[in-house]
């Protein structure tokens, strides 16, 4: 949350060229940082030479005994229409919120916050999110025409990191419950004034307990509330096999997005996620053609956790009075975003299904 009075200085991550000392942005396409003012280049150095992201303690974190180095203070910017938090560095003193393009006026307040373990660096430059949202745009009949031009033609795309949690944990679940085997009974039964035979399902219950395991690794929550969930869950599947410890310098000409969904609530997400496996993993259990359960008493244990930044490019246009907000998955391409519609499309497809209709009508009746 922002905090005030005699806090430390915020984190400000600015990478300067050491040719020019222009800022360098990390390039998705040549998956290094580059300097647009000079042409320079440089590398993004990996602190191990394993990718392995070691997991945070759960209990810990809701306990606020972390580590003094999991935690870090940033600048951000807090949108008044969505309440999105985004990171800006010193030098931004107004801008418009690149999640719902309402124009904000950035404050002093700072984010106290869990630093992100690991992130997946963008795949996708800025042109190719914009050719496939254009493309998916395309794809939509009934979309206005002027949205598909001002979209393919409007300023460029924002790159946001958007943060996440994901939960590890090992599960030991006892069960009671039913297993029910179908069988069929020949019954003498009249219908329309004729007596049959016909065969009718039964089902013979017998009690069952037992006990389920599973271990869950990285199910993965989203952290954020500027966006519907809907978009995001839309996105995936995301390679999180292929996450890189945390580096600033993959952060550099985007933006991050802090999180506003607290861990603790984030693991109820996660728990109800598991809760559901769980409910499948006992119906497998039981066996049998039905299944009822009528209890499971779960004992979740080793819990941990990561903050972790998935890559999306963002569009929000206002077009005509209405916002529109269109996102990319920064590493497949993927799209999602709020379906226009045309008013004058629509009363086309009405008229034309009307004028099909009548004569489909007209050839019935003239066959008749």
């Amino acid at each position: 949350m922002p905090t005030t009075g005699h806090s430390p200085k915020p984190v400000a991550h600015r990478f300067p060229c050491d040719n020019c000392g222009a800022d360098f942005r990390f390039d998705p396409e040549a998956d290094r940082l580059v300097c647009d003012h000079c042409g320079n280049t440089g590398e993004i150095e990996t602190p191990t030479p394993t990718r392995a992201i070691r997991e945070l303690d759960f209990r810990a974190a809701l306990e606020e005994q972390l580590p003094a180095q999991e935690i870090e203070e940033t600048r951000v910017l807090k949108c008044p229409n969505c309440g999105a938090e985004v990171e800006f560095d010193a030098d931004t003193h107004a801008s418009e919120c690149p999640f719902c393009a309402t124009p904000v006026v950035t404050d002093t307040g700072t984010y106290r916050h869990i630093k992100p373990r690991g992130l997946l660096p963008f795949a996708l430059d800025e042109r190719a999110a914009r050719k496939a949202m254009t493309d998916w745009l395309g794809r939509l009949w009934f979309a206005p025409s002027g949205l598909k031009d001002y979209a393919r033609k409007g300023r460029p795309m924002q790159g946001i990191y958007v943060p996440y949690w994901t939960f590890d944990a090992d599960t030991k679940s006892d069960y009671a419950g039913e297993r029910g085997t179908v069988y069929y009974e020949t019954r003498t039964v009249t219908r329309n004034g004729k007596r049959q035979r016909v065969k009718v399902a039964k089902v013979r219950w017998r009690g069952v307990s037992g006990r389920v395991a599973r271990f869950f690794d990285d199910v993965l929550v989203l952290a954020s509330t500027s966006l519907p969930k809907s978009y995001t869950d839309a996105l995936e599947p995301w390679d999180l096999a292929a996450l890189e410890p945390y580096r600033p310098e993959y952060l550099a000409g985007f933006r991050a997005e802090g999180y506003t969904v607290q861990l603790a609530e984030g693991f109820d997400e996660a728990r109800a996620h598991m809760d559901r496996v769980i409910t499948r993993d006992v119906k497998f259990d039981i066996g049998g053609d039905r299944q009822r359960i009528h209890r499971i008493d779960t004992n979740v244990s080793a819990v941990t956790f990561k903050h972790i930044l998935l890559p999306v490019w963002l569009a929000a246009y206002k077009y005509r009075g209405k916002s529109y907000r269109f996102v990319v998955n920064g590493r497949t391409g993927r799209v999602q975003g709020e379906r226009p519609w045309s008013a004058i499309k629509l009363a086309i497809a009405v008229v034309l299904g009307l004028i099909v209709a009548a004569g489909v009508g007209y050839v019935m009746a003239m066959s008749g």
